[in-house]
């Protein structure tokens, strides 16, 4: 038995939360590695323009809206992928949100809406899109978590517990869908510099800190998380269950730099 390689070809993914920042570029890299790529989220402007930059890889997809908040909308999408292009072999969760608020400060109804949008959000396409990779007995799961499902930001408790959950939920669905065929794997970003944190990581005492705290001295690249999700997506990563994967320049690592 040869090396499997990290070949995507003949492989379906859906990328919820797959339009922008992370998501926007896991599905381009998806698809560059050979697989059908559906990147869906709320907006069927962002939702049609990343389908098209997959299309013009020479890739099939398709252009449907969801919302992670909204079951049925998942549904829908994991009906329509099967539908018209024939089975989902790969989900990639990365649809999330956070709000900085002191803890003391936080309402009920803050912090229960990013448990909703982070937590509840991947359980429901977790759901949704597993029953039908159990009932196919494959799969490749991909959740999104943080560096706050390992260590604490200041003032940013309620996303900091809903990705602490989704590593427990990623670690929970791998022990019971790993032995049906369905493996259930997580990378945690560490920073990566986008268009919506470029100025706090640019211009603030705590984008300072950040960067201090990243041995490599730098943020990441968008592009830098690619090859962690091609990886678990493949053959390669048959034996990968349960696992949370940093990619952080280190920052898990850190403790003095100086």
């Amino acid at each position: 038995m040869g090396y499997p390689g990290l070949n995507l070809e003949g492989r379906v993914a859906v990328v919820i939360g797959g339009t922008s920042g992370i998501g926007r570029q896991l599905s381009l890299g998806l698809a560059e590695a050979g697989a059908d790529v559906v990147p869906s989220s709320r907006r069927d402007a962002e939702v049609a323009a990343t389908a098209d930059a997959v299309a013009a890889q020479g890739r099939r997809t398709l252009r449907i809206a969801s919302d992670v908040g909204d079951r049925a909308s998942l549904s829908r999408l994991c009906d329509s992928v099967v539908q018209e292009l024939g089975k989902v072999d790969i989900l990639i969760n990365c649809a999330g949100r956070t709000k900085r608020t002191p803890t003391l400060d936080v309402s009920e109804e803050e912090f229960a809406s990013i448990m909703d949008t982070n937590l509840m959000g991947t359980l429901r396409a977790c759901q949704v899109f597993g029953r039908h990779m159990l009932s196919r007995g494959y799969g490749r799961i991909v959740n999104i978590g943080s560096l706050t499902s390992f260590v604490a930001f200041h003032e940013v408790a309620a996303y900091a517990a809903s990705k602490g959950a989704v590593a427990a939920l990623t670690r929970s669905l791998a022990v019971e869908w790993g032995p049906r065929g369905v493996v259930c794997n997580a990378i945690a970003p560490g920073v990566f510099r986008t268009p919506l944190n470029q100025e706090l990581l640019d211009g603030t005492p705590r984008g300072q800190e950040l960067l201090m705290r990243t041995p490599l001295r730098r943020f990441g690249k968008l592009e830098e998380l690619v090859g962690t999700a091609i990886y678990l997506a493949s053959e390669s990563a048959s034996f990968v269950n349960g696992q949370i994967i940093a990619v952080d320049g280190g920052f898990l690592a850190s403790g003095v730099n100086q």
